[in-house]
């Protein structure tokens, strides 16, 4: 008979056998030993169950091998020493069965080991045909283990071992980590069930808490094989399971627990924390439900990446529900960007200093300092979505605390560790240290339990290291995940300890939330549709205690640029920057950068970093968000500069994001910028002085729009024209040929027109230009006074009064800029993947549309300047995007972009050189633009032509630092300064100086 041990128990015993092992054995002197204890990890003696230590077994020809461990008809074992080659051990042991006399005692199951390494093979329960198949060599070869392990990671495989204790024995799918594929069944099995119109709430709470089930299963909360076993006994339509699941999940949620409870039941250990608690209808399901969640039972659960969970949620969402609430799930890659600088970095450091000190009392004193430090540190994600920035974050702080105990309490000599008694005693980091706000509810509820495995996960690390079964069921801690509107809530409220009341903004909710200094509390949701006690976003509670000051606010608020956003999502955005001039033109994500500001004025020793949209740090919104910010003393303490976004999900999101990292006053640590040479390499860091909002290393600049250049005699830039016509006026080749032929006369209006995509792709287009047209002209081409007449009713149909008075000026455009000479073309829009805008010149006899900005009377001077690197560095770091795109605006590029002040010798070159350039395309008459700036395609010639005009505008400057944007735009930055002020002081001269008028006057 198999000892009364519990799982517990058990792991306890695995745990302490594989510290006791650990290290080279050789198999005659070690290995009777080492399979005797092998068996009392179970509770079992190996003589009580006629397990045979050399088993004789005669082989035709050879004379009698000896099987180091035999139990007839089921399980054989076959030892090596340490490092010896476990497939001729294997190919050993299935000779031997082959040998075998009497057919009934072929073992199922195969054991090969190295005191160091575990091969465990399932022959099944077929033993003739075993037999008979091991007769031949090729039967032999052809096995696989069906688990393959180190001596460390046994107490994890302990149910793949049932068959000792005449239990079930588990194996799950030989994968070792849960892959998308066993998530996409579970998201199956949500809009299964979905479908049958059982969702909202009771669909999710139900799912996370099969998601929960299903792990707890594998990594011992559960018995082994105890819920795929109850899933296995109901009914094979599925009638009942619905309603087993349900009793179920409420034993789980029992301590005290009735006699009668059946004994399937009472198998399963009380869980407590919340997530069990609410009592829900669980679905109807039927056949084809029940095989799903069977299929998701076979995978094994216990190494799940945090990842996941965020890939669950994705894939149960339509790709416009994930669009309209901005998520996209980030990888651990993108979140390491977060957390390594924004404090795990400096963790590290810290441990490794004090790592590296002599070991004496007052090492002793500074770990513990330390480890005080990991216990108060407190995490907030106030868009935590899944929660896989709070999961990863946690995970880190556990290590580092695991890391910490190892070195106050070292191995002696021993094999034990110095004044360590009971792990509980000594594990202090916990869950209830994160705290996380997210809008909706299902990934609210993922999050939290997200968390809850994670730290099963550490707790699992912790019993390996220490040799102890180190548990934390019942649930007593937990995360504070807030399901609300982190733009609505105070967040300085968020942790307190009181009688909470608050109503949902989507449903009413009497929701209570009770926390004892113990961290022991739980969670109750009653709907009422009664009445609201308090409104959403509020926070007043009853009884409250201070909240925990959080030492970082962390990561990925929703990706919503402005005319994506919702109604509410706009109030949201409204309200928080309330009084703020153009805060209609900030993206979603700047409502929490302000309300972190806001929270570091309460507590300035919080620092916060956010994944973001690279919009904020662009255009528009860099005028309106960081003043904005600086105002409450706001820096920035590290950055990302834009780099490709990847997430775990199927649906992975294009998006081109950054990563700011700001606090009040000095960092504790050297400011970094993160750079790479394109948007998907590793980033370098790069020590700074300071970053402004642009991510550069250059004093706290903000470029503003202007109307006029900021640099003196630089030619003004124009807008093209905008016709506003219904497309009447507009004509493609081949309608141009069609209307002559009926309007010969309107040959003589018909002019050239270039938008920004004709223009760089070479797309021949034509304008009908009637502006100038005498009305004895117009008289007497009657299609084209059709094409009036069409344009008048179009403007006056308008709903734009201003466009409705248009109607009176039909010939003209809504917006006219006709060039007498000459004029610089620069196209609005651009694709971010050349290194230069294709800029160039054009003649009087071409109109350009509104999509280009037009330089009148420029010269190759001009050409030259904002042709080169040093203006394309600037374009690019301070215009905004159109999604990747550059988009070149006169007001925040060209105006505010200081030109050099050259010699003539240096205006000379640059002259010269940009003639060059003119040249060089001119030798490609066949290529369009776009032909000629792929970075791809572009010619040599071409290249080697602006590479020389880059040095000659370099040379104009004084400049000779690096090739990038960054080192040039420092310069740029300052001589913006400096242009600002004079400026400035210009028109407080102005203002001072200007005469009263007299009396007279």
């Amino acid at each position: 008979m198999s000892a009364i041990l519990t799982h517990h128990d058990l792991k306890s015993n695995a745990l302490a056998f594989s510290k006791r092992w650990d290290g080279p054995h050789g198999e005659e002197a070690d290995a009777k030993s080492f399979l005797d204890e092998f068996f009392r990890i179970f509770g079992r003696e190996r003589r009580q169950i006629d397990a045979r230590f050399e088993h004789a077994v005669p082989r035709e020809g050879r004379g009698d091998g000896y099987i180091d461990l035999f139990w007839p008809g089921r399980f054989l074992v076959e030892m090596k020493s340490t490092g010896k080659d476990l497939r001729k051990a294997a190919d050993q042991a299935f000779a031997y069965i082959a040998a075998l006399e009497d057919s009934t005692e072929v073992p199922r199951w195969v054991l090969t080991c190295d005191f160091a390494r575990f091969e465990l093979y399932d022959l099944g329960d077929d033993q003739e045909n075993t037999q008979r198949l091991f007769k031949n060599a090729k039967g032999r070869s052809a096995q696989k283990p069906v688990k393959s392990f180190d001596l460390s990671e046994l107490p994890r495989h302990l149910a793949s071992f049932g068959f000792i204790r005449n239990e079930d024995t588990h194996h799950s799918d030989s994968q070792t980590v849960v892959n998308l594929k066993a998530v996409k069944l579970l998201g199956e099995l949500h809009d299964s069930i979905k479908a049958d119109d059982f969702k909202g709430h009771a669909l999710e709470r139900f799912l996370v808490r099969v998601l929960f089930s299903l792990f707890a299963e594998d990594t011992d909360i559960f018995p082994w094989c105890s819920f795929t076993n109850f899933v296995r006994r109901s009914k094979r339509d599925g009638s009942d399971l619905g309603a087993r699941l349900a009793q179920l999940f409420q034993t789980l949620d029992t301590e005290k627990r009735q006699a009668s409870l059946p004994e399937e039941f009472k198998a399963f250990p009380y869980i407590n924390g919340g997530l069990f608690r609410e009592r829900l209808d669980c679905p109807a399901l039927n056949d084809k439900q029940r095989a799903a969640l069977l299929k998701c039972c076979d995978y094994d659960w216990s190494l799940i990446s945090p990842a996941i969970f965020g890939s669950l949620f994705q894939g149960v969402m339509l790709p416009k529900e994930r669009r309209e609430k901005g998520a996209h799930y980030t990888s651990e890659e993108n979140i390491r960007k977060v957390i390594d600088p924004l404090f795990l970095d400096s963790y590290k450091a810290e441990l490794a200093e004090l790592a590296a000190r002599p070991v004496t009392k007052a090492r002793e004193n500074a770990l513990k300092a330390f480890h005080d430090k990991l216990a108060d540190t407190r995490l907030l994600d106030p868009a935590c979505g899944c929660g896989n920035f709070l999961v990863i974050a946690y995970c880190e702080l556990r290590l580092l605390e695991l890391e910490t105990l190892k070195l106050l309490y070292p191995i002696n000599k021993s094999g034990f560790r110095d004044g360590f008694l009971n792990i509980h005693m000594f594990i202090r980091v916990s869950v209830d240290q994160m705290y996380g706000i997210e809008i909706d509810e299902f990934p609210a509820l993922i999050a939290e339990t997200a968390l809850w495995l994670v730290d099963h996960q550490i707790n699992q690390i912790v019993s390996r290291e220490f040799g102890q079964n180190f548990l934390r069921i019942p649930l007593k801690a937990a995360a504070t995940i807030r399901h609300g509107n982190a733009l609505r809530i105070d967040w300085s409220k968020l942790g307190q300890k009181s009688l909470h009341i608050y109503a949902d903004s989507l449903r009413v909710n009497l929701v209570k939330e009770v926390k004892e200094p113990s961290a022991s509390y739980g969670r109750v949701t009653v709907t009422t549709p009664e009445f609201a006690v308090n409104p959403p976003g509020s926070d007043e509670g009853i009884g409250a205690q201070p909240s925990p000051v959080f030492n970082y606010i962390l990561g990925n608020p929703p990706f919503i640029g402005g005319k994506y956003m919702s109604q509410e999502q706009v109030i949201d955005r409204d309200a928080v920057f309330h009084g703020v001039k153009n805060a209609g033109l900030l993206d979603f994500v700047s409502g929490w950068y302000r309300l972190a500001a806001d929270y570091m004025k309460r507590h300035p020793g919080t620092r916060a970093a956010f994944v973001s949209t690279n919009s904020i740090t662009q255009g528009e919104q860099v005028g309106v968000l960081w003043p904005d910010l600086f105002r409450r003393g706001i820096r920035i303490d590290f950055a990302h500069r834009t780099f490709k976004w990847v997430n775990e999900a199927s649906g992975k999101a294009a998006v081109h994001c950054v990563i700011i990292g700001f606090g009040i006053g000095e960092p504790p640590f050297p400011r970094r910028i993160f750079d790479s040479k394109d948007l998907e390499s590793v980033a370098t860091p790069i020590l700074a002085k300071n970053i402004n909002p642009y991510l550069v290393d250059a004093n706290d600049v903000v470029v503003t729009n202007r109307e006029t250049p900021i640099s003196p005699g630089t030619p003004e830039s124009r807008l093209g024209n905008q016709p506003i016509d219904g497309g009447n006026y507009l004509f493609t080749s081949e309608e141009k040929r069609s209307f002559i032929a009926l309007e010969p006369a309107a040959s003589q209006f018909f002019r050239r027109w270039l938008g920004s995509v004709e223009f760089i792709n070479g797309i021949e287009r034509w304008c009908l230009w009637l502006g100038e047209a005498s009305p004895a002209q117009l008289r007497s081409m009657p299609e084209c006074l059709k094409r009036i007449d069409a344009v008048m009713k179009t403007r006056l149909a308008s709903k734009r009064e201003e466009t409705r008075k248009l109607a009176k000026k039909p010939t003209r455009f809504a917006f006219e800029t006709i060039p007498q000479g000459y004029s610089l073309v620069i196209p609005e829009v651009s694709s971010e993947r050349r290194e230069y805008i294709p800029i160039g010149f054009v003649g009087p006899e071409v109109l350009c549309s509104n999509l280009v900005k037009m330089v009148p009377n420029a010269t190759r001077h001009h050409f030259g300047v904002i042709t080169s690197q040093m203006h394309m560095a600037w374009m690019r770091t301070v215009c905004g995007r159109l999604k990747s795109d550059y988009r070149y605006s006169a007001g925040i590029v060209y105006n505010t972009f200081p030109w050099p002040i050259p010699s003539d010798k240096h205006q000379a070159a640059i002259e010269a050189k940009a003639q060059a350039v003119l040249d060089a395309r001119a030798a490609h008459p066949s290529s369009s633009l776009a032909d000629l700036y792929d970075p791809l395609t572009m010619p040599a010639n071409l290249r080697t032509a602006h590479e020389a005009l880059d040095r000659a505008v370099d040379a104009a400057y004084g400049y000779k630092g690096k090739a990038d944007d960054a080192s040039r735009c420092a310069l740029l930055f300052k001589l913006y300064e400096k242009l600002v002020a004079e400026k400035d002081t210009a028109k407080l001269v102005k203002k001072v100086t200007k005469p009263k008028k007299s009396i007279q006057e």
